[in-house]
């Protein structure tokens, strides 16, 4: 990757060459989450209403690209 701690870099940027970086070396991440509460609002604003999501459990995430997906 050729972004560094230094550099101002947007979310959607890095994001992009994470997944080329990942998607190079077929890579695998598996996150465990144990009661973790992620509350969801249905609109913007404060007093907007929010869902609450429990996860527990794992989720994993696998890179591939349509290259890939036609050599196999």
């Amino acid at each position: 990757m050729t972004a560094t701690v230094h550099d101002d870099v947007q979310i959607a940027d890095f994001g992009k060459e994470m997944w080329d970086f990942l998607t190079r070396r077929h890579a695998a991440i598996s996150y465990n989450f144990r009661d973790m509460e992620v509350h969801v609002p249905r609109r913007t604003g404060p007093d907007s209403p929010r869902a609450t999501w429990v996860l527990n459990g794992t989720l994993e995430i696998s890179t591939s690209d349509h290259d890939d997906a036609a050599r196999r």
